[in-house]
């Protein structure tokens, strides 16, 4: 079959007419419907290889009702944590030919109203939300309206979820700090109380002070600060755990690499080594982390948004399954912040 001579870019029309059937008949082929022969299907395909031809997106969407775009909602895109997740949410849908509308959370007026108008119709496929935790309202929202939705880094019994066991990533941090040796241990996180509903900091505080009790050590609140997450914040909440506590702690668990970061400065400024005079360990293992030697519990961040890509579009395609969690593998990654204490 000799191809059409066309300087311009094909239309579905010569499609058609080389192929000989009708302009609907290279439609539904584009759209894998199945009342098509198979005969027709294997000629129309091979016309449309023949003559390179690339069919309109938006008229594709148009004929199936689909936007080929996932929303992904997340809060303070900034942050390093939030970049990386996002880095495997593009890397699938990329590579599936779909696009990701990005709707960025700094204020919880802002959580609401995309919240709602993403729970619309027309608007994307599916949805992924990283680390808001949604109310029975509104998942009842988007069911209503047919737009699969999955929970990064948050949980409901009703959503696929996918997250992390952050009591045990506490204890795992912990129990490192104290199997070198370090009795009196700071945790620098979150404040327990926030507009978002955010519950890691807290719950890794829980591990934290699970594995002191663990390990017949007494439970001290004077050592753990908690504010705003921020670097900086971090810095001046270390600051008053060394420089205003009459026993200072020899190790410091921060609840987020940022938060580590912001520690590493403070001993930094006040002229302490580390790991000489103060050990450190964060949690999450971002791109930096290795590159100042941090010592980290270590979530797959990358490949936690690969996965809910994946599961998204697997509820898209009719292959999605009962809602269910899937727990995220932690691993400690031991690097230069931590060692014994040095007295």
């Amino acid at each position: 079959m000799e191809p059409v001579p066309n300087p311009k870019a094909a239309t579905i029309a010569d499609v058609a007419r080389q192929a000989g059937v009708g302009i609907g008949t290279v439609s539904r082929v584009l759209n894998d419907a199945p009342s098509v022969a198979d005969e027709t299907r294997r000629r129309v395909k091979q016309v449309i290889k023949e003559l390179d031809y690339q069919p309109s997106q938006v008229a594709r969407n148009l004929s199936t009702g689909r936007t080929s775009t996932i929303a992904a909602v997340v809060p303070f895109v900034t942050h390093p944590s939030s970049i990386e997740r996002l880095r495997g949410l593009v890397r699938v849908l990329t590579a599936r030919r779909y696009d990701m509308a990005l709707y960025d959370v700094e204020l919880r007026e802002q959580r609401d109203e995309q919240l709602k108008r993403l729970s619309a119709p027309g608007r994307a496929d599916a949805v992924v939300i990283v680390s808001l935790p949604l109310g029975t309202a509104e998942i009842r929202r988007f069911q209503s309206s047919g737009i699969p939705l999955i929970l990064l880094d948050a949980h409901h019994a009703q959503l696929n979820s996918i997250v992390t066991d952050n009591v045990l990533g506490g204890a795992l941090a912990t129990r490192h700090l104290i199997e070198l040796g370090h009795t009196r241990i700071g945790f620098v996180g979150d404040a327990p109380v926030n507009p978002y509903g955010f519950t890691s900091s807290a719950d890794r505080r829980s591990g934290y002070r699970a594995a002191l009790t663990e390990a017949g050590i007494a439970f001290d609140s004077s050592l753990v600060k908690e504010g705003v997450h921020d670097g900086d914040v971090a810095a001046g909440l270390t600051e008053q755990l060394l420089v205003g506590h009459p026993h200072p702690p020899t190790a410091i668990f921060a609840a987020s690499d940022t938060q580590a970061l912001g520690v590493l400065d403070a001993a930094r400024r006040l002229g302490l080594r580390v790991p000489e005079d103060l050990s450190v360990i964060g949690f999450d293992d971002i791109e930096v982390a290795r590159h100042v030697g941090l010592t980290t519990v270590r979530q797959p961040l990358e490949e936690s948004g690969a996965l809910a890509a994946e599961m998204l579009l697997g509820s898209l395609s009719g292959d999605g399954a009962a809602a269910s969690t899937t727990y995220l593998d932690l691993s400690l990654t031991v690097r230069s912040t931590t060692s014994q204490p040095s007295s």
